[in-house]
């Protein structure tokens, strides 16, 4: 009985080497989505009116590969500071319509490649997506 036990541990050996084999293998050209989390929360288009404007940002970034992916987290505080310094300089007009949101989400993406790129020396980030953005 011992034989029979000591015969099957010894024929599944090889099988959970392979399982874990393969499970650690990392496809290079994985795309993934890092989100910058918490949310962008601050004031913009400060005119020293009355009215106070405020806007909400959920953003997310598209990058291929694990190492890519490493790199965005590394440097999410640099890329944090740069997007907050571009929403607060935006004016009421840049943020009402949706195509001046979408020449904001443009602008903040090629913003987020130079920091990286001056960082990393490659741009890293392929599309940067707003997953919520509110502006009142």
């Amino acid at each position: 009985m011992k034989a029979w036990i000591v015969m099957l541990l010894a024929l599944s050996m090889p099988v959970v080497a392979m399982a874990e084999e393969g499970g650690e293998k990392e496809d290079p050209n994985q795309v993934s989505y890092v989100a910058l989390t918490p949310p962008f929360v601050g004031n913009y288009a400060l005119d020293g009116g009355p009215k106070l404007h405020v806007y909400k940002a959920d953003v997310a970034l598209r990058v291929t590969g694990a190492e890519a992916q490493k790199l965005v987290k590394a440097n999410e505080p640099l890329i944090r500071n740069q997007l907050v310094a571009l929403f607060t300089q935006q004016t009421i007009d840049s943020m009402g319509n949706v195509d001046a949101k979408e020449k904001l989400r443009q602008e903040a993406l090629k913003q987020t490649q130079q920091v990286l790129n001056q960082e990393t020396g490659k741009p890293v980030v392929e599309d940067l997506l707003f997953n919520n953005f509110i502006a009142q």
